[in-house]
C-alpha cells in the first residue's frame, strides 16, 4: 500500500481517517476525492494541507472519467470508500439522491477500481443494513441484512456489489460496518452534534418518541484504527463488525450532553417518531478484535467530554455549517413534528 484514495475524505468520518493517515503514516500518499456536499467540509482537513503527501480532487463517485484520471495521477494502488449520503431522515424525505450516490456510485468506483487494477478496495459501511435488534444479543457479520430505512437499504445494496465483484472479478475487497460515530467535525444534523448545538445556544432538543432507541457509540478515531486494521490486515471478501460496546439509550446521551453543560432537561422536547426507526443496535466486534488486533481506546464519558469541548472550542466552524441551507432542512423537519 503507497497510495490510497479515499473518497468523501472531507467528511466526518472520512477526514478523520485522512488526517490519520497523512499524520502517522510518513510511508503513504493520500488522495482525498469529494464533491463536497453539505456535509463535506475542507476546513475538516486543513491541517493536512501542508504535506507533499496530501491532494485534494473534487469529484463526484458517479463520474467515472473523474474517478479513473485521480487513480491514474496518483498511481493508487488502494481505495477506501467512504463517500456516501448518510443521514437517515434525509434519506426519508429524498431516498432517490441515496440510490444514485450510494448504490451507483459505489458501482462506478468498483468499476473504475477493477478497471485500474487496484490491489484493495475497502468499503465503509454501516450496522444500519442489518435491521432492528431484539432485547437481547448483538450483531455478527452474519446477521441477515434486514435495511428498514432508505439510507439503510442503498448502504446494503452497495455492500451487496462490493461482494459480487469479489466474487465474480476476483477483486480484493473487504466491507466493515460500525456502529454509532461520535467526535469532532460531525456535521450537526447527528444526535450528539445537533444537541450539543442547540444546548448551547438554550433552544430546544427534538428526541424522537420516547428516547429510549439503543445505539452502540464508538469514537470516531477509534473507528478510523479499525478501517485501517482491516485495509492491512483483513481477509479479502470477508466483512468486519465495528463497535466499542458502549450500548446507551437515546435519552441518557441527550441528558449526558445537558449535564455537562450545566443545562437543564426542561429544553428536551419529545417529538413524533421518525418512521422506521430502529429501536435497537449492538454489535459484536469479537471478529476484528481477534483477526486484526484491534480494540476500542475511548471510553464513552471520556469521549463525549472530548466532543462538547470540541464544539466550545470551535463554534466559528459550527456557525459556518449552520447557517443557510441547514436551517431551512432543519426546520422543514422538526417544525411539524
Amino acid at each position: 500500500m503507497k497510495s490510497v484514495l479515499v473518497t468523501g475524505g472531507a467528511g466526518f468520518i472520512g477526514s478523520d481517517f485522512v488526517r490519520m493517515l497523512v499524520s502517522d503514516r510518513p510511508d503513504l500518499t493520500v488522495v482525498n476525492f469529494d464533491v463536497l456536499t453539505y456535509a463535506g467540509n475542507l476546513a475538516n482537513v486543513r491541517e493536512c494541507e501542508q504535506s507533499e503527501r496530501y491532494h485534494f480532487v473534487r469529484g463526484d463517485i458517479r463520474d467515472a472519467d473523474a474517478i479513473s484520471q485521480a487513480l491514474e495521477d496518483h498511481s493508487v494502488d488502494t481505495v477506501v470508500n467512504f463517500a456516501a449520503e448518510s443521514h437517515v431522515d434525509r434519506s426519508i424525505q429524498g431516498p432517490q439522491a441515496f440510490a444514485e450516490t450510494n448504490v451507483v456510485g459505489t458501482v462506478v468506483l468498483l468499476q473504475a477500481a477493477r478497471e485500474h487494477g487496484v490491489e484493495r478496495y475497502l468499503q465503509v459501511s454501516t450496522d444500519e443494513v442489518y435491521g432492528s435488534l431484539g432485547p437481547q444479543g448483538a450483531f455478527s457479520e452474519t446477521s441477515p441484512i434486514q435495511p428498514n430505512s432508505p439510507y439503510s437499504a442503498s448502504k446494503a445494496a452497495a455492500d451487496h456489489f462490493v461482494r459480487s465483484f469479489g466474487e465474480t472479478f476476483g477483486m480484493n475487497v473487504v466491507t466493515t460496518r460500525c456502529s454509532n460515530n461520535y467526535g469532532p467535525n460531525q456535521f450537526p444534523e447527528k444526535l450528539i452534534p445537533l444537541m450539543i448545538h442547540r444546548a448551547q445556544n438554550d433552544e430546544t432538543l427534538p428526541v424522537y418518541g420516547d428516547g429510549l432507541q439503543v445505539r452502540d457509540w464508538i469514537y470516531v478515531r477509534d473507528h478510523s484504527r479499525a478501517i485501517l486494521a482491516a485495509l492491512e490486515k483483513g481477509r479479502a471478501g470477508e466483512v468486519y463488525n465495528i463497535g466499542a460496546e458502549n450500548d446507551c439509550e437515546n435519552l441518557r446521551v441527550v441528558r449526558a450532553i445537558l449535564s455537562a453543560l450545566c443545562k437543564p432537561e426542561s429544553l428536551i422536547r419529545h417529538v413524533e417518531d421518525r418512521p422506521g426507526h430502529d429501536r435497537r443496535y449492538a454489535i459484536d466486534a469479537t471478529k476484528a478484535r481477534t483477526e486484526l488486533g484491534w480494540e476500542p481506546t475511548v471510553e464513552f464519558e471520556e469521549g463525549i467530554t472530548q466532543t462538547i469541548a470540541w464544539y466550545r472550542d470551535n463554534s466559528d466552524w459550527l456557525d459556518d455549517v449552520t447557517s443557510g441551507e441547514y436551517q431551512k432542512y432543519y426546520e422543514s423537519w422538526y417544525a411539524k413534528r
